[in-house]
């Protein structure tokens, strides 16, 4: 079974295969020179397979290649600054062709279990303290997210909201006027001061006030948690260390990203490979 349709898979593994260093056919370190090095397409397939069933590496594993390949490659990848890359091209590419709104940002943090515990891991308050993971996400004024940053699920959202519009900077001019739209977890003076310092404006619910009175854009952030946690990985994540957490992180978002970026062009652009319907 496919994990991603076939007009989402090809853009995607045609930029990310740029990325790759040229490697030989053989592996030159087996002592007979005789292994042939395992297809990095191969590798990335279950890559995408990992991410969205969220299966362990052992599940996924068949006679094309082992968890250990699949584990020594990816490390491998991250070491590179592959999947960050990624992410980074698709963001340009979505930024060039459809236009990110960053006018109007939206963050919010989302809990999810981690029954691996880790390094980034924290007992949740809302899953009677088993350990849990807390993302602060990012998102533009439609939803494309921008960054996060991890920490365990006991830490509250405000304190993370700092380090979480640190990620701005990487994404070179930003307009004059930012509004930033949080809950009401966000909802104190102190969060006011750190947007009155940065120039930003911020449209915060209040406590106490039902949300659809107070109904504001922070409801795409909601939506891209909603799209992130559809891949298994990271609905319930049984990586250890951040740094593996982030790359799958940095996939699942290029594949958000990719994907409105077909569907958003369908509408606006055409191309000698245009889908007849829209995907």
């Amino acid at each position: 079974m496919p994990a991603l349709p076939l007009w989402l898979t090809e853009p995607l593994w045609d930029q990310f295969a740029t990325l790759l260093p040229a490697r030989p056919v053989y592996d030159p370190a087996h002592p007979l020179g005789c292994r042939r090095r395992i297809s990095d397409r191969i590798i990335f397939e279950k890559m995408l397979q990992l991410l969205r069933f969220g299966c362990s590496y052992e599940a996924i594993a068949d006679t094309t290649c082992s968890a250990t390949t699949i584990r020594n490659r990816r490390d491998e990848w991250i070491r590179l600054g592959v999947f960050a890359r990624l992410k980074q091209i698709a963001l340009e590419s979505y930024d060039r062709i459809v236009g990110l709104v960053l006018d109007q940002i939206a963050v919010d943090g989302s809990i999810t279990k981690s029954p691996g515990g880790g390094e980034a891991a924290g007992p949740s308050p809302v899953d009677r303290g088993k350990q849990g993971l807390k993302r602060s996400g990012m998102t533009d004024g439609y939803g494309i997210p921008l960054g996060r940053v991890l920490a365990g699920a006991n830490r509250h959202d405000s304190p993370l909201l700092a380090p979480t519009l640190d990620r701005l900077h990487d994404l070179g001019p930003l307009p004059d006027d930012i509004t930033v739209h949080l809950d009401a977890g966000y909802d104190s003076d102190k969060t006011r001061a750190l947007l009155n310092e940065r120039g930003l404006h911020g449209r915060i619910a209040h406590k106490g006030e039902k949300a659809p009175i107070q109904a504001s854009r922070r409801w795409h952030v909601e939506r891209t948690h909603a799209w992130q946690n559809a891949f298994y990985r990271l609905a319930r994540c049984y990586e250890r260390r951040t740094i593996v957490i982030d790359a799958f992180f940095d996939l699942a978002d290029t594949i958000i990203t990719v994907r409105n970026l077909i569907r958003r062009a369908w509408t606006t652009y055409r191309w000698d490979e245009r889908p007849n319907r829209r995907p």
